[in-house]
């Protein structure tokens, strides 16, 4: 046994973080999967949309001197000639005293620039009472209304949303380049543990990590890869750090006793950055290079292996995926309930609840107890230079719902 012979800060881990994740290469994927996908390249549009002029409107397509002075108590007639329909665009040319029934997105017919919306008609036989005036180019969609051809629709580094898929749809794209997503391999340590799903039996405990970090991964844009719980030994711990990955995440094993194996082969086989963080919980956080891998050591106990992963790893993923690297939480300043002690020179993460608008302090410590993550609401940043917040102090709570 032995003790950490110095800890970093929180910001010194962090800086280690930045400067070791760049956005990985890009690749093609069809459209339909480019939800959350971050766009590798600027998207320029080669058509207008929508490409022909059309009518936002059911109703009659005019000329729109046809209708001036019509009121309910000056009605003016104008005659049927022809009608067109989305997809299937009328014949006639419109001219003057004439009407073209019309359905919502058809496009306009020749000659015709506005559309009367039916409810301000009334239909007789072949003609229609006219009873509004509309000006020209009233309730028609104009061609580039949406999008022009030539400009650029969305710029590198843009996260796509489902209605970023909608536009690129409706400008021909198939498929986009974007950011691969990284490879995330799971090593979780621990002689004792039995794998997710399995009864524990005597002096067992079932892997709560693997599954909680798959999770984490899969929302922060990697692809988790689960190959199971491996043995507390050097050889079988070895073994498995020299699979290929982008980042390799270590759960449990990370600190300096007997059976914390992993921060030697890393120091051994790569480059051990950092071991030892100044914070509460995950102290005992490492991180370093394994190759072009990277790789993080996170505490075995639950909270302990969520808080590394949310401060540092998560961060890591985002950056490897071109995304944003703040933490994906909603946030709010709210008054506390009653005071919330911390330690200079350490970073702490409280878990908290928000009662009545108030923010109520459930755990700083309880590295295990992971159900105070599942109670709280969300938590509280400490950082190292403060002694913590008195009642009635506004702090930033970040949701985690």
């Amino acid at each position: 046994m032995r003790g950490f012979s110095s800890r970093k800060t929180v910001e010194e881990a962090l800086q280690w973080v930045d400067q070791h994740c760049n956005a990985l290469s890009s690749e093609t994927i069809p459209l339909q999967d480019a939800q959350g996908r971050v766009l590798a390249v600027d998207i320029s549009s080669d058509i207008d949309v929508p490409q022909f002029d059309r009518s936002m409107m059911d109703g009659f397509a005019v000329r729109a001197e046809d209708t001036n002075g019509a009121s309910t108590y000056n009605s003016i007639r104008l005659t049927i000639t022809d009608e067109s329909l989305p997809g299937k665009p009328a014949i006639a040319t419109v001219q003057s005293g004439d009407a073209v029934r019309i359905m919502t997105g058809a496009p306009m017919p020749d000659g015709a620039n506005a559309v009367i919306p039916v409810e301000h008609t009334t239909l007789s036989d072949n003609q229609i009472l006219v009873h509004d005036t509309v000006p020209e180019r009233k309730h028609v969609g104009e061609v580039g209304e949406d999008v022009e051809s030539g400009t650029t629709v969305f710029q590198t580094g843009r996260e796509l949303r489902p209605q970023d898929i909608g536009v690129l749809s409706s400008i021909g794209k198939a498929t986009v380049e974007v950011i691969r997503k990284p490879s995330v391999r799971l090593l979780i340590t621990g002689s004792e543990l039995v794998a997710a799903g399995q009864q524990p039996g005597s002096y067992q405990i079932a892997d709560a990590n693997g599954p909680m970090l798959s999770a984490l991964i899969t929302r922060d844009g990697g692809i988790p890869r689960h190959p199971g719980i491996t043995q507390d030994n050097p050889e079988a711990i070895r073994e498995q750090m020299q699979q290929p990955a982008d980042i390799l995440l270590v759960s449990g094993g990370s600190s300096v006793g007997q059976e914390d194996h992993a921060p030697v082969v890393l120091a051994e086989d790569g480059e051990l950055a950092i071991h030892g963080i100044a914070m509460r919980p995950s102290s005992p956080t490492g991180m370093g290079l394994l190759g072009e891998k990277i790789v993080f050591l996170l505490p075995g106990n639950p909270v302990s292996c969520f808080c590394a992963y949310e401060f540092f790893a998560g961060r890591a993923i985002r950056q490897l995926t071109g995304k944003d690297v703040d933490w994906p939480y909603q946030r709010a300043s709210r008054p506390l309930a009653r005071k919330l002690v911390s330690k200079v020179g350490r970073t702490d993460y409280a878990r908290v609840q928000v009662i009545d608008g108030k923010v109520h302090p459930l755990a700083i410590s309880g590295a295990s107890v992971l159900t105070s993550t599942t109670r709280a609401d969300g938590f509280v940043v400490i950082p190292e230079d403060s002694e913590g917040y008195a009642e009635d102090s506004e702090v930033m709570v970040h949701y985690y719902g």
